[in-house]
């Protein structure tokens, strides 16, 4: 195993000790704290990317909302949540209008802001809505077992039998076999996790979310690496050792949490 695999790996086992102590032996509020501190921690790197150095009133901005609108997905409701969106995109071009002068008229920075928050702290929220749900924390780790699994199996089939690309612009890494694997991963993982910690969910539900969630999952580490690729990063950070950053370990979360969550409250509920 070489060195960054080791990191991989490493970093992987101690953040899977901690997120199954924080989902199964602390309350719901203590999950939003962590989840406020990730979408925090995401929405730093983020600011980095897209604006770099300066910039302080609009990474301000950002940081605000990273901190409220997950509160609010904690301890409001729906109709509060979309009040708080709707009210956040208004907020957010008023407070435009203050700094225009003839020297700053760049609207394209308001449209950063606004889809750094939509992106980030709106889809990241998610989790706190799972885990409301009956059986909310087996439905996190069931998340969490799609996506890492799946993640896992696309790393090393397409390390080392990968051929094909897959979106050779955007990651030139991601190859049409690591995708064949990541869906079959997914697939087998979760008809596993839900065998065994979930038998009251059909097989059929099991099928269809385990199938499109790990396609849904690697368009959202596509989305995240049009991103990076667009400003010439590799990585979002080097935060976690041989993962990258927060984003680069969010960037399917962040899909596949609303995905699972809507499912379950239009189809399954």
């Amino acid at each position: 195993m070489d060195n960054s695999l080791a990191k991989r790996w490493i970093t992987g086992i101690i953040l899977i000790v901690a997120i199954l102590f924080i989902i199964f032996y602390t309350s719901a509020e203590i999950l939003g704290v962590v989840i406020i501190a990730i979408i925090i921690g995401g929405m730093w790197e983020f600011n980095n990317i897209v604006f770099g150095r300066g910039f302080l009133k609009e990474k301000a901005q950002t940081f605000i909302f990273a901190f409220v609108i997950p509160l609010i997905f904690l301890f409001g409701d729906n109709q509060l949540i979309v009040a708080a969106l709707a009210f956040c995109v208004m907020i957010v071009f008023i407070m435009f209008l203050w700094q225009v002068n003839e020297d700053n008229f760049d609207i394209i920075k308001i449209m950063k802001v606004m889809f750094g928050i939509i992106y980030i702290p709106f889809l990241m929220s998610h989790f706190i809505l799972l885990r409301k749900l009956p059986d909310g924390e087996w439905w996190i780790m069931f998340v969490l077992v799609l996506a890492l699994i799946g993640d896992t199996a696309a790393l090393y089939v397409g390390k080392y039998f990968g051929r094909k690309k897959l979106l050779a612009l955007v990651s030139p890494g991601k190859t049409v076999e690591g995708m064949i694997a990541l869906v079959c991963g997914s697939v087998l993982a979760c008809l596993i996790y839900v065998y065994f910690f979930m038998p009251q969910i059909s097989v059929h539900h099991v099928l269809f979310l385990a199938f499109f969630g790990s396609v849904i999952g690697q368009l959202g580490d596509l989305c995240e690496s049009a991103i990076k690729r667009s400003y010439g990063q590799k990585d979002a950070s080097s935060l976690l050792p041989g993962h990258g950053g927060l984003l680069d370990r969010m960037d399917c979360l962040l899909f596949i949490a609303p995905f699972v969550y809507y499912y379950y409250i239009f189809v399954i509920a």
